[in-house]
């Protein structure tokens, strides 16, 4: 036995099955029915149970199932000596490209101001800017980033881009540390929060950095909602400093029926739909990440344990 799928999801079949399929001819156990746990080499996860991966003695390498792997990283009994990689898969990428041009023409064509208006009955026409007067900065320019980028540039959008490491695109201003963040900030009329959830992105959009968007800029979150200060998103909303919170992610999971953005207003809640894994396509890329395993040769989705993605 090789390969073991440790998974705590609704769509275990789902998996079982897509997993075969890209692995024709192996046996793939799946936990908690583990015959031989010194015979595993590759664990195949998605929300394992805290200390299943540390059980198994002979274990070499971790494929993620999700991208995101803030959860995985967050057990303490975590084999941080065995490499592990995240899913990058052109599925889910997509779907986070169709997730972001909506909420972002939903702010650029002031969807949230008219769906207000409805509501009281009022028919005003309200000027409209023009895409190219439009700056929309990206928070968390990997390849996520790139591709919401690429897709929002035709459209005739000025895009700024901000990581923590320097990059470089042929058409979008990049930047990068405490400096470049500012920067991007300041100018950013649509902020696109697609940030990994580690030590150093969590609360980072803070009273302070929300204070510096331009008024009545809208922020957009589809990356992890430990990135913003709640209150202080909500104390910025109030004032009337930032126009609309359209929000995929948050830092409790579901929402708690009482909290405040369910009845604010200018808050667009979403229940983490933005970019869905499809078991499908997610397989195929494992089963690729396995067989470059395999054959000794570089692995790009490796997850960087001490920067946390």
């Amino acid at each position: 036995m090789s390969l073991l799928l440790c998974a705590q999801v609704d769509n275990l079949g789902q998996w079982q099955s897509e997993l075969a399929t890209a692995f024709p001819g192996e046996t793939i156990h799946v936990w908690p029915e583990v015959p031989d746990a010194a015979a595993v080499r590759i664990a195949l996860v998605a929300k394992p149970p805290a200390g299943a991966l540390a059980s198994l003695p002979n274990l070499e390498l971790i494929c993620s199932l999700w991208a995101g792997v803030d959860r995985l990283l967050a057990d303490p009994t975590l084999p941080r000596q065995i490499p592990l990689t995240r899913l990058i898969d052109p599925q889910l990428t997509a779907s986070m490209v169709e997730s972001v041009l909506l909420h972002v023409l939903t702010a650029h064509r002031q969807v949230p101001r008219y769906r207000l208006q409805q509501a009281r009955a009022e028919w005003t026409q309200l000027d409209q800017p023009g895409a190219a007067d439009r700056t929309i900065g990206i928070l968390g320019f990997g390849e996520l980033g790139r591709a919401c980028a690429e897709a929002l540039l035709p459209l005739g959008f000025r895009v700024l881009g901000w990581g923590r490491s320097a990059r470089t695109h042929p058409q979008v201003e990049c930047a990068h540390g405490a400096t470049g963040l500012a920067r991007v900030l300041a100018r950013a009329d649509i902020l696109l929060c697609l940030l990994p959830n580690t030590n150093e992105t969590r609360g980072l959009l803070d009273a302070a950095r929300l204070a510096s968007l331009p008024a009545g800029a809208t922020v957009i979150n589809v990356g992890r909602g430990a990135a913003i200060d709640d209150a202080a998103l909500l104390a910025a909303l109030d004032a009337g400093r930032i126009e609309t919170a359209i929000l995929d992610v948050f830092q409790t999971e579901p929402l708690p029926p009482g909290h405040r953005y369910w009845r604010h207003e200018r808050v667009w809640v979403y229940p983490h739909v933005a970019a869905e894994t499809d078991a499908r396509s997610a397989a195929l890329t494992v089963a690729d990440t396995v067989r470059r395993f395999r054959a000794g040769e570089p692995l790009p989705e490796r997850v960087d344990i001490a920067q946390g993605y």
